[in-house]
């Protein structure tokens, strides 16, 4: 990364990590995009260089993960199927990010049960990833999968991801990351056991 990309990627840190402080202290209603660029010591109308709003401060990198899935995808192995794609993609995500677990993804969820704008916002970014994948599970195994097939994989692998999510950090023993990891692990390969070999 060039210096100008290093800097632009800790200002944006910056204020992810001043977002989850402030939702967390104050609450998301009360907290301004003012506030959050003060506390990330930008101006104010710099934030909307880095976010488009409030809202998608909470959902940093699905836009990173969806492209990894496709990645998976694209680079799938001959003997590969779409279910093992899909795990294979959440386990090189896992490895490279711990964000899915993070206090933002606990904050994130309980601002999705709370807060109409997160929740509405959490719906659009979970229906366009599922379409994404979806169309290009049925492009690269048009064999195996036709659009409703691929689209209730797709649903079943994400909705395990984030059921499985829910379940763990609403849970009053919270276990470590690595537990995390592997829990979500665990409900995505049990929601896909009907998809594999396929």
């Amino acid at each position: 990364m060039s210096l100008r990309d290093r800097k632009r990627a800790r200002t944006r840190q910056a204020l992810i990590d001043a977002a989850t402080d402030l939702f967390a202290r104050k609450g998301y209603d009360e907290t301004t995009v003012a506030d959050i660029a003060a506390a990330a010591e930008i101006g104010a109308r710099t934030f909307f260089s880095y976010f488009a709003s409030k809202e998608e401060l909470l959902f940093p990198e699905s836009d990173t993960r969806v492209r990894a899935t496709l990645d998976a995808i694209a680079t799938r192995s001959p003997g590969e199927g779409p279910a093992e794609v899909l795990l294979r993609a959440l386990s090189d995500t896992a490895e490279a990010s711990d964000e899915i677990i993070s206090p933002l993804a606990e904050l994130r969820l309980r601002l999705i049960q709370t807060v109409p704008a997160v929740r509405g916002r959490a719906l659009q970014v979970q229906l366009d990833a599922q379409r994404q994948i979806a169309e290009h599970l049925t492009e690269a195994f048009p064999d195996q999968l036709d659009a409703v097939r691929a689209a209730a994989l797709t649903g079943a692998f994400i909705g395990a991801v984030s059921g499985a999510l829910q379940a763990l950090l609403d849970g009053a023993d919270r276990a470590d990351p690595a537990a995390l990891k592997t829990a979500v692990k665990t409900a995505t390969e049990v929601a896909l056991t009907p998809w594999r070999g396929r």
